[in-house]
């Protein structure tokens, strides 16, 4: 089969859910619309380029007007997975459907005797144990930490541990040694966390601490092979930016870029889309999440949408014939809804190629897979075996 395109470009709006799914009383997420309360919160949303692209025809804005005639395909997509974060819906765009959820310790913390085993491998004692902002642990225990030598650990509404270790004292190594044991400990059944975070930061002192670029996630490897793997196996090239690679475990990946926010996770996409290559470029960009979306910040929310796409504007014009643009999302975070964690939330996907003439609605489909199928469909390949999804390939005149 002769390939239609040489280059895919899927970029990842971490979060930008657009509705509650039907399914979302079961997980306590009723009503919840991340795009549409950012759109009623916020005083202004200037995103010329999404809405060129269709986004508005998909989801009825307040703040944005639809256009006659859209540059691409829309359509919303539902979660087959039974769970509402980053590993479970990254992992479904690409072909693997999670019926078990990671594990959450938000009202406990972590249970004593893995607390226990971690200290005695460590050699440190530990502080935290709850659900906190990193921001916020940093001023109440950093500096206690610092002079004791202690070890700050913590979580959130995700299924992660978050270990947090100075830079100039603990050291980065030090620091991801700690992570390693973790990740070690925490594929346990009942303690199955979904992600350990090093959570590096710099600072002497209360409100002087500031979190370092240098994060690492170390995430669970995929349960199965995913359109990833066939695509690396096939030849082609498969090119992470942000935290793609830990999200993977570096399975399937040929390359990882990592990012120092989402802005920078973009120019870093405007710079590969400027090089020769044939394969995939996956791109996540974290920020709406980690730091508007868990903070209920539906202004700097808006602000970075706006940001994003300012930046869509610079990538457009870099596209070939034989490029196709999809953008997504992986689950909600609705900043305006009670609690800090995820919302389970249909998800957007705008489909554009220079290449392509057509336009228009395509509906709903029944799960994010179909993202990796179409991909996999696109280059020739087969989905590996016990994936889901159906190709919308054909969709796309």
């Amino acid at each position: 089969m002769k390939r239609r395109f040489d280059r895919v470009f899927v970029i990842v709006l971490d979060s930008l859910g657009i509705g509650a799914m039907a399914d979302a009383g079961r997980f306590g997420d009723e009503g919840a619309d991340t795009l549409g309360h950012i759109s009623d919160t916020v005083e202004h949303l200037h995103i010329p380029n999404l809405a060129k692209l269709g986004l508005a025809n998909l989801k009825s804005l307040r703040q944005v007007m639809p256009v006659q005639k859209p540059e691409g395909y829309y359509l919303a997509l539902n979660e087959a997975s039974n769970g509402k974060d980053t590993m479970t819906g990254h992992w479904e765009m690409m072909g693997i459907l999670t019926e078990k959820p990671f594990i959450t310790f938000t009202d406990t913390g972590f249970p004593k005797e893995l607390i226990d085993e971690l200290e005695k491998r460590c050699g440190r004692q530990i502080i935290g144990n709850k659900a906190a902002s990193g921001t916020a642990i940093l001023d109440e225990l950093g500096e206690r930490e610092i002079q004791d030598g202690k070890l700050i650990v913590y979580t959130s509404a995700d299924s992660v541990m978050q270990i947090c270790g100075n830079e100039e004292t603990m050291g980065l190594e030090t620091l991801y040694h700690y992570c390693e044991i973790a990740r070690e400990l925490t594929l346990r059944d009942e303690w199955r966390v979904g992600r350990v975070i090093a959570r590096p930061y710099t600072g002497k002192k209360r409100g002087e601490f500031v979190r370092t670029s240098n994060r690492h996630d170390y995430a669970l490897k995929p349960t199965g092979a995913t359109a990833l793997n066939t695509l690396k196996n096939a030849g082609y090239d498969v090119i992470s930016v942000g935290k793609i690679n830990d999200i993977f475990a570096g399975e399937g990946i040929t390359e990882s870029n990592r990012s120092k926010s989402s802005v920078h996770g973009m120019e870093q996409t405007i710079e590969i889309a400027g090089r020769d290559f044939t394969g995939l470029c996956f791109t996540n960009l974290v920020d709406f999440d980690a730091q508007w979306g868990h903070r209920r910040n539906p202004i700097g929310y808006g602000e970075e949408i706006e940001r994003f796409d300012e930046k869509l504007g610079q990538l457009l014009p870099l596209l070939k014939e034989k490029d196709l643009l999809m953008i997504t999302a992986d689950h909600g975070n609705d900043p305006t809804y009670k609690g800090t964690d995820h919302t389970r939330e249909q998800v957007p996907l705008l489909i554009y190629s220079p290449s392509d003439q057509g336009e228009g609605k395509l509906g709903t489909k029944d799960t994010f897979a179909v993202i990796g199928a179409t991909i996999a469909d696109n280059f020739g390949v087969e989905m590996p075996e016990g994936t889901i999804g159906t190709s919308i390939l054909d969709e796309i005149h």
